[in-house]
């Protein structure tokens, strides 16, 4: 009888326990899944519950070069080459080189598809998509963020915040103005303190001017260089636009020219881009439209620049 007694009493307790530990282990995993995921609020202030470290970005707002410094796996990306949809721009194509060609950023055309196909466990459009919103919704969680494509450390720290990665963002920050500095350094040095710098885009006639975005917003703001007297207002992302006379009145120190080959050609057959102070003097740097159109707007693509303007200073020196 007591061999009986005691046989019950040990299964009874063997059932309290399997039943505790059943509950702590669903109490385990209610907790580890509370942490998996968190809110995301957006450009457009919607609240998206998204994972805590996602795995799989699909990203069609032109942010996967930012992610990809951020740490994060992008597997579909937007970033593609402005003059060439269908390859990676070549700063990005060490960073990004594992992610689908999705489009162009700029383009409104979504390939659910192509998506699907990713088993994405986030997407990130800009306005540009936001037709498409809904419908990628039911596929992953879907954020939106709008780059203002003007100051690049405020779209960078945008994005940054919305996917809660502000100390690494501080910390590349700090470490690409440290770069500038240096580069900025050796140009005053090499190219006088005062010197001042035009970068446009030369193209079918017209000259878009890189006031205070992309190339000039390096020259003038992250390397501290000269503007030229008459450089043209930017209020917007659209960069103001002069002809091959304006160039002569805007009459920079050094020009960095960005422009198709045929473009270029056009240029130099020109009698005014001719007499130009800078070309006469030999101090013009020539960069392929493709890809140095939209480098200047890439956080990875700056970084390049300010180490290929070391070279390029060399150059100009001689």
């Amino acid at each position: 009888m007591r061999k009986k007694l005691l046989g019950v009493t040990l299964a009874v307790m063997t059932l309290a326990l399997a039943a505790c530990g059943s509950k702590d282990n669903t109490t385990q995993k209610e907790n580890e899944q509370k942490v998996t995921t968190r809110v995301a609020v957006d450009s457009e202030n919607n609240k998206v519950e998204i994972p805590a470290e996602p795995k799989r970005i699909v990203d069609l707002s032109g942010s996967s070069d930012i992610l990809s410094v951020l740490g994060f796996d992008v597997v579909g990306t937007c970033n593609s080459d402005g003059y060439d949809y269908t390859k990676l721009p070549s700063y990005l194509e060490d960073s990004l080189k594992d992610a689908k060609i999705l489009g162009y950023s700029m383009s409104d055309t979504v390939d659910v598809e192509a998506i699907i196909g990713l088993n994405p466990d986030l997407i990130i459009i800009s306005k540009v998509q936001a037709a498409a919103k809904d419908q990628l919704a039911k596929i992953a969680p879907t954020l939106v963020v709008n780059l203002e494509q003007v100051d690049f450390k405020k779209d960078f720290n945008a994005v940054a915040k919305i996917m809660d990665k502000e100390n690494e963002a501080k910390q590349w920050l700090e470490n690409y103005d440290k770069t500038a500095s240096e580069v900025s350094a050796l140009m005053k040095e090499k190219l006088g303190e005062n010197a001042t710098y035009l970068s446009f885009l030369a193209s079918a006639g017209s000259n878009f001017v890189f006031t205070n975005a992309a190339l000039g917003n390096i020259l003038y703001d992250d390397l501290g260089l000269a503007r030229p007297a008459k450089l043209p207002e930017q209020n917007d992302m659209t960069l103001p636009v002069v002809t091959n006379e304006g160039l002569a009145k805007i009459d920079a120190d050094y020009m960095f020219v960005v422009a198709t080959d045929e473009d270029k050609a056009n240029l130099e057959k020109d009698a005014v881009y001719q007499n130009l102070r800078a070309v006469k003097d030999n101090n013009v740097i020539m960069l392929t439209a493709s890809p140095y159109f939209n480098q200047g707007y890439s956080p990875v693509g700056r970084l390049v620049f300010l180490e290929e303007l070391k070279s390029f200073t060399e150059e100009l020196s001689k």
